[in-house]
């Protein structure tokens, strides 16, 4: 294991210098034609992971940088909501888990029983969760927490609702129904949004993964975008990066400082200004502020973990989160639609992913073939 990782260290750093040179606008490099390029050596180590479907596109890039940089590793990933990845990695189906919200008691006591030890949370990205929505006629539609949870509670059910009209003052509302959409499967984003909701917009039930609300279930991240997508009048909560690649519009959202703010990188990250790490003994559980008051914040915001098993003696494991993690994973994610961690939050996680084989010889977890 030693030896993987030196070797996986080694290659990091060569794979570094050399985006970094690509960075600093170095070119230069012969073009190969199909003929000509190299074989691809066989795959000698993967890993597989599954869940959280708004995490899907920063793993995707992920995965395939990695892959760039170590020919011969794997890291494969499988999006079917958070709820199926922590069934998954409970199961010993998978050495990771994507979630956009912690597990619940029951779960990690059963996780840590998995893990021999115990299993934590790392944030690895900041997800946005936008309101996308098909409205030909309002360009730039404006939504408060308080009329959000009544569209998506069923109790504002028209577009020209006076409740509506009163924060989009001039816009040409239709006298239409609105299609409502929501996800269908177990849920990490549906537990961040209808927090949001409970703690801003008076939603009546408590947050979880399963839809409470009104509207058609549509199972995962990419049938809410293409039901909205294909229905006009309609509305949908979904991460930002799917929903810009989709070209649907998305809402302003009023914070709890009065200003109805639009979905950005810079956005996403302000409203993270206040929360506060809350898991222990390196757990890092984040929970969130969603009644900020910084100027400029967009208040519904999720962190995404890797939920895996610490100390680990996966050290395939270990490079990837360690990559992902690091300055070239973080630095890429706004071409994805996503918002790197925080600094402090990131240094954090970096601590752990370096401690993550400490101690391997005193843990209970099954020893290595």
């Amino acid at each position: 294991m030693a030896k993987m990782l030196k070797r996986l260290a080694g290659q990091a750093l060569v794979a570094a210098l050399v985006l970094g040179a690509c960075a600093a606008g170095v070119s230069g490099a012969a073009v190969l034609s199909r003929d000509d390029d190299p074989p691809k050596p066989p795959i000698a180590e993967s890993i597989s992971g599954s869940g959280s479907s708004a995490q899907e596109g920063a793993m995707d890039a992920w995965r395939a940088e990695f892959h760039r940089i170590h020919p011969d590793l794997e890291v494969q990933y499988k999006s079917s909501g958070s709820g199926a990845g922590i069934d998954d990695f409970i199961s010993g189906r998978t050495a990771l888990a994507g979630s956009d919200v912690a597990m619940r008691p029951d779960e990690q006591v059963r996780a840590n029983r998995r893990c021999g030890r115990r299993a934590v949370h790392l944030p690895m990205v900041v997800g946005r969760i936008a309101l996308a929505y098909n409205l030909p006629s309002v360009p730039d539609l404006r939504l408060s927490p308080a009329t959000a949870a009544g569209i998506f509670g069923g109790r504002i059910t028209r577009w020209d609702d006076p409740r509506v009209a009163a924060e989009n003052p001039g816009a040409p509302l239709p006298r239409t129904r609105i299609r409502l959409f929501h996800r269908s499967d177990d849920s990490g984003t549906t537990h961040n949004f209808t927090a949001y909701l409970k703690a801003a917009g008076r939603w009546p039930h408590e947050p979880s993964r399963k839809w409470t609300g009104k509207g058609k279930g549509v199972a995962m991240s990419a049938g809410v975008i293409d039901a909205v997508r294909d229905t006009k009048n309609s509305i949908g909560y979904v991460e930002y990066g799917l929903a810009t690649n989709a070209g649907l519009s998305t809402a302003q959202v009023r914070n709890a400082g009065g200003e109805f703010v639009q979905l950005t990188p810079e956005s996403a990250a302000t409203a993270l200004e206040n929360a506060r790490v809350v898991g222990e003994d390196g757990d890092l559980v984040v929970q969130l502020d969603y009644l900020t008051r910084a100027k400029g914040a967009y208040p519904i915001v999720l962190v995404t973990y890797a939920i895996t098993c610490q100390p680990n003696r996966d050290p395939l494991v270990r490079a990837f989160l360690l990559y992902a993690a690091g300055d070239a994973g973080q630095s890429s994610l706004a071409l994805y639609g996503y918002a790197p961690l925080p600094r402090d939050l990131l240094t954090r996680v970096r601590v752990q992913l370096d401690a993550m084989d400490d101690h391997t010889t005193t843990s209970s977890a099954p020893t290595e073939e």
